[in-house]
């Protein structure tokens, strides 16, 4: 393993040979292409990677209660803080950052000028559990997990959920069958949503009947587990232009076909919590794991969500 010695610290960028990844297994038209980089380590809990286009990107560090933003790869800055705790990021067709806000809330911050904008914080009268991840559909709503993590006790919600905001502002309970429903997100052409627990090993999939309305559920893969264990879930995930998802796991980033089939395994160097797709092209993973934020190459191209949420 060869590195460049750098200081890790905010402004200071560190590039990084990773070794775990290095021996990855590699799959034609998927990847990955190359070694994955860890550019930037020393951070409290990394995770809500986003890309803006191009090599700017955002992520949020729970602990550190900011939102970073990333230019050219190399420049490294604070974009919100305080972050209300923010877990997931995801700019919409307009170019607005929409954000899960661990303190209970789903929230547009404007990146320019701090300003935050509501779009959601309580559901029947009570504050969400602690809002984790988003997806916007083509129409400008928004599906959104509200797990257990870092949720007040009793939780608030009293269970753990999935939701859809319409793009007029209804809020509609979809799921709260599931054990720590985490990640969420569209297939490509948004007639399917999947959604991965973290406390199970059985990741979901759901018919969209019609924008917040869906069909029921049916497991559409098992995680490989790690030795020892059988309830070992997933995190975040992201889907490439095919459909194939990409969905974080202790053993690393498990990509499976949207029929369900395993096609890879990519390891790293840290456990990732949350990934998705960006750099110039498209083809890059970008991999928020633990302390650390790393940038893997990828044959693979990322699906771009393209709904901008109206607002009066």
């Amino acid at each position: 393993m060869g590195y460049v010695p750098c200081r890790a610290h905010l402004g200071v960028w560190c590039l990084l040979w990773v070794a775990s990844a290095c021996g990855a297994e590699s799959v034609p038209g998927i990847g990955p292409s190359g070694k994955a980089e860890r550019l930037q380590t020393n951070l409290g809990f990394t995770e809500g990677p986003a890309s803006g286009g191009g090599e700017r990107w955002v992520f949020s560090d729970i602990p550190a209660n900011r939102i970073y933003l990333i230019e050219s790869q190399r420049n490294l800055s604070v974009a919100v803080e305080p972050s209300h705790h923010a877990n997931g990021l995801m700019f919409d067709g307009n170019g607005r950052l929409v954000v899960c806000e661990m303190d209970g809330a789903l929230v547009i911050r404007d990146l320019t000028s701090g300003e935050r904008t509501v779009l959601t914080d309580k559901y029947e009268g009570r504050r969400y559990n602690a809002p984790n991840d988003l997806v916007i559909d083509n129409q400008g709503g928004v599906y959104f997990t509200d797990p257990r993590f870092r949720a007040p006790e009793p939780w608030p919600q009293r269970k753990e959920a999935f939701y859809y905001r319409s793009p007029r502002g209804d809020v509609t309970r979809l799921g709260d069958d599931l054990p720590a429903p985490n990640g969420i997100i569209l297939s490509p052409d948004e007639k399917t949503l999947y959604v991965v627990p973290s406390m199970q090993k059985e990741m979901m999939a759901y018919r969209v009947v019609q924008p917040g309305q869906l069909g029921p559920g049916r497991v559409l893969c098992t995680l490989k587990q790690p030795a020892g264990e059988d309830t070992s879930g997933g995190d975040g995930l992201t889907l490439d232009t095919a459909g194939n998802l990409y969905i974080t796991s202790q053993l690393g980033i498990q990509v499976f076909s949207p029929q369900g089939r395993r096609l890879v395994t990519i390891p790293l160097a840290e456990q990732p919590a949350n990934v998705t797709f960006g750099g110039p092209d498209g083809h890059t993973l970008l991999v928020t794991a633990r302390t650390s934020v790393y940038t893997v190459p990828m044959e693979s191209r990322g699906h771009r969500f393209s709904g901008a949420i109206p607002l009066d």
